[in-house]
């Protein structure tokens, strides 16, 4: 074994030879999954140089490589070039929907008002009647057939955004859309301007992607205009991720007087705009977005999971003429496409009219979801907006995973802002709340109650 003065500085991680069997990488890789889950490994440790480890272990360096590479497959790890490999984020937040108690109020997850999707499958029957309907079977264009775009420019209409047809895409979903994006769009080690508070999947997708996210402050408007010039002043970012439509996790509407100074910014900086608009139908006003402000920085995504369907896995993606071949090559790359009778059955719904329907009517069980929210907790922001979730500052002496626990207990299913915190040692606390997700308006009401009740008790009755 070479010498090396190991004791002269910490290894962050230091496994014994003899818990490894062979072949070696895959149990080295093993140890290292097992302690980064448990938590013993904390979220963006440095880990020790691979030669050094190689050296530690007395293995081959090939075997420390396959190692890490094993688990940086698995979004366990990310390399910076020239600073090394370091643990990933939001590796220690529980998946939200395994191992839930299926009996408990469901208040996690967002169920979208699951009983609009019978007029849903009359469009589906209605499209599957027609004597073309055989051809939906085969393979389609991967950008969305005529008809479909000419459907995603009448819904955008309907919001009103006005792109040219040649300017949207159709993609498998918002994830889907956004993998395109970003992988189009960004390289690793870029850096993108985002709430403090922000998508979990979004999280995700930057960190598979090595893309570092920079958290913003924010007030209850939005994205802080003076705090991202001082962002974009201090780092070298390249884009911003926005969902203005009632952010989610904080659920906040931005105004357009918001919306407008954060344009200017980022017209500064020559910076892009990713818009996650997926919730922009409960906004009646239509108030003006990212891409008609900006219509070059802009990449917009409108997912119809939230307002039509979420078993179809259908959105709309539009973009500046100067992206499209950049964007067309990353839809391919990806090779996800969009299944074209899902795409057909949201172009039945969008041309019957039977889509603005549905989303009116989700509008009207919201609102009354609304109210019974608000006569059980005070909103944190003060409007009329029809939230699907909201966003609940919690006491001092409860963190987001001790209220996440004793919920659970009483019976309902939330999610903590651990899960959603670009830093993971903030010391904010608050949860989500989703108001549409139980099956009735009483039972909303009950686990209302039930949370009221865990926000109320005292830190030393937890344990009791």
């Amino acid at each position: 074994m070479p010498v090396n003065s190991f004791e002269n500085y910490p290894m962050s991680w230091k496994p014994q030879k003899s818990q490894l069997e062979r072949p070696y990488y895959l149990s080295l890789a093993s140890l290292l999954e097992q302690d980064i889950r448990s938590g013993t490994l904390k979220e963006n440790t440095k880990l020790p140089p691979q030669r050094e480890l190689a050296d530690f272990l007395d293995l081959n360096l090939s075997t420390i490589t396959r190692a890490y590479k094993l688990c940086e497959l698995k979004g366990l790890l990310y390399a910076v070039t020239g600073r090394g490999t370091f643990v990933s984020s939001g590796i220690h937040a529980q998946d939200t929907f395994l191992d839930q108690d299926l009996t408990a109020i469901e208040m996690g997850m967002i169920k979208p008002f699951y009983e609009c999707n019978p007029a849903v499958l009359s469009a589906a029957q209605a499209v599957l009647q027609k004597p073309e309907a055989v051809k939906l079977l085969e393979y389609s264009n991967p950008f969305g057939t005529r008809r479909q775009l000419q459907a995603a420019a009448k819904w955008f209409r309907y919001l009103g955004i006005t792109p040219a047809e040649d300017q949207i895409f159709l993609t498998a979903g918002a994830q889907n859309a956004l993998s395109v994006a970003m992988m189009s769009l960004f390289r690793a080690g870029d850096k993108i301007a985002v709430d403090h508070f922000t998508y979990t999947n979004f999280k995700g997708l930057a960190n598979f992607l090595h893309i570092q996210l920079v958290p913003v402050n924010a007030d209850n408007f939005g994205m802080n205009p003076e705090a991202l010039l001082q962002t974009c002043k201090n780092t070298e970012v390249k884009g911003v991720y926005l969902m203005p439509s009632c952010s989610n996790p904080t659920g906040i509407f931005m105004p357009l007087q918001r919306r407008e100074k954060l344009a200017e910014i980022v017209e500064q900086f020559h910076l892009l705009i990713i818009e996650d608009d997926i919730y922009s139908f409960l906004d009646s006003s239509h108030t003006q977005s990212f891409f008609s402000i900006l219509p070059e920085q802009t990449i917009y995504i409108c997912s119809l999971s939230k307002s039509l369907c979420a078993g179809l896995r259908v959105a709309f993606l539009s973009f500046p003429e100067k992206y499209r071949e950049t964007l067309e090559t990353g839809i391919l790359d990806i090779n996800l496409k969009t299944v074209s009778l899902n795409a057909e059955i949201i172009a039945e719904l969008i041309d019957s009219g039977e889509a603005m329907q549905i989303t009116q009517k989700k509008i009207s069980l919201a609102k009354r979801r609304n109210q019974i929210f608000q006569s059980v907790f005070k909103p944190l922001v003060q409007d009329d907006f029809p939230r699907f979730y909201h966003w609940i500052p919690l006491p001092h002496h409860l963190t987001s995973v001790e209220a996440e626990i004793q919920a659970a207990k009483k019976g309902v299913h939330i999610l903590g802002s651990h899960r959603f915190a670009i830093k993971s040692d903030s010391d904010e606390g608050f949860i989500r709340v989703s108001i549409v997700s139980p099956d009735t308006e009483t039972e909303l009401k009950n686990g209302l109650l039930i949370l009221k009740s865990v926000l109320e008790q005292k830190s030393t009755e937890f344990f009791v």
